[in-house]
Formats: structure tokens, C-alpha cells, sequence
């Protein structure tokens, strides 16, 4: 059995820490209401997640994940679904089930906790604070605190210079290819939720250091 001994572990939030899909796929449905154009549900939004808002929007304008919608289409969209979000961004989102366990378990043992997404921080930090999770991290970097988010490892070896630890004593606690990626570009050993969104796709296939079902289960690896 793999046994992890980080000084630092980095966690995502959206799909590792919070389920904000239902926040999401309200405001994806209510923007194409606005929009005369069909809702896409939450069970398709829940495949588009993962790679920051404006993403999202393009994914929801054109219904495919690779999607480009014209500028036009995109420039009347975005500020509609920026308006919706900063008003829902926690109201329908909950913490997964394992999650406190876990982060309770982290700062028993004194580990260094950070908070790495691609969320804007004007959503990150509400999201955070409404469910009770902000105290417990020492950085919270934003998908627009850096000029570059993840995939690319800046935000993470931005928070391991943070806090003065060597990328190769860091882990990371994510959901997607894209947290995947990340790491491995960072020298950092990666744990991956199973429940996360990885656009519909097994995230074992991307070869992390381990997939866990739920945080409680770190006890048993850290």
C-alpha cells in the first residue's frame, strides 16, 4: 500500500471538496432561458465542469465540450451567466460527503493546506466561506490569482514556494485530467477523487497516484 508524507497538500474544489453542479447547471439553464436557446441539464453540465467559467459558457452555447461559439454569441452569454453565478454560487452547493472527516484529519497532523481551482476567486472565496471550509487553508489560489491555471503547473508550484516546501514533498488532492496533469508537471504526488468531474471519463485511466472514494479515507494513506 502506497503511504504518502507531504509537508504540503494542495486541494481542488470543485468536484474534490464541492459539488457545485447544481449552482452551476441553474445558472447554464437560466442563461440559455435568457437566451431563447435550450437548457442543457444537470447531468450534461455535470460532464462540461472542470476547466473554468468561461469554458463552461462555451461548452453550454454550443452543447459540445469542445465547442467555439462565435464572439458575438459568447460576449452576450458571459456576462449574463457572470451575473446569475455571483448570485448562486453557493446556494444549491454542498460539501461531499467525506470532505470535513478528511480536513479535520489533515490539520490533526499539522499538514500545510492549500486551495488550488480554476473558479475565479470573486466565486472561490463566498463558496469557501458560506460552507464553512475557508480557515482551514493557509493559500487560496484562484484560477485568476496567476496569469496561468491548471493544467499548467504554475498555481502549484506558486503554492509550494508559499509556503517554502520542495514540489516533490507536495501533494495534491484533485478530480480531473486537468489536476492530473498539473501535478505531474509540478513534481507533485496527486491522489484523485473518484466522484469528481472528469467530463464522464474514469479518472484511474489517467494513471493518478491513487483514486480514493471519499476523503475519510486519507487516515488510511497519509
Amino acid at each position: 500500500m502506497t503511504i504518502f508524507q507531504p509537508k504540503l497538500v494542495m486541494i481542488d474544489v470543485d468536484g474534490t471538496l464541492v459539488d457545485s453542479v447544481p449552482d452551476l447547471a441553474y445558472c447554464v439553464d437560466q442563461m440559455m432561458l435568457s437566451l431563447d436557446m435550450p437548457v442543457r441539464g444537470e447531468e450534461t453540465v455535470r460532464h462540461w465542469v472542470g476547466n473554468g467559467v468561461p469554458r463552461l459558457v462555451e461548452r453550454a452555447l454550443t452543447g459540445e465540450l469542445d465547442g467555439s461559439p462565435s464572439k458575438e454569441a459568447f460576449d452576450k452569454a458571459y456576462p449574463i451567466f457572470l451575473d446569475l453565478y455571483a448570485q448562486n454560487s453557493s446556494v444549491r452547493s454542498t460539501l461531499y460527503e467525506g470532505v470535513m472527516e478528511g480536513l479535520d484529519y489533515l490539520k490533526s497532523k499539522d499538514y500545510l493546506l492549500g486551495c488550488v481551482t480554476n473558479k475565479a476567486e470573486q466565486f472561490t472565496l463566498p463558496l469557501l466561506q458560506s460552507l464553512g471550509i475557508i480557515d482551514y487553508f493557509g493559500i487560496v489560489i484562484s484560477g485568476d490569482t496567476l496569469e496561468k491555471k491548471k493544467p499548467d503547473p504554475l498555481p502549484l508550484i506558486h503554492g509550494a514556494n508559499f509556503f517554502n516546501i520542495k514540489p516533490n514533498e507536495c501533494l495534491m488532492l484533485g478530480d480531473s485530467v486537468s489536476d492530473v496533469k498539473a501535478a505531474r508537471a509540478a513534481s507533485f504526488q496527486i491522489i484523485c477523487m473518484s466522484y469528481g468531474y472528469n467530463h464522464g471519463n474514469n479518472i484511474a485511466d489517467e494513471n493518478p497516484d491513487l483514486v480514493i472514494d471519499s476523503m475519510a479515507q486519507l487516515r488510511d494513506y497519509l
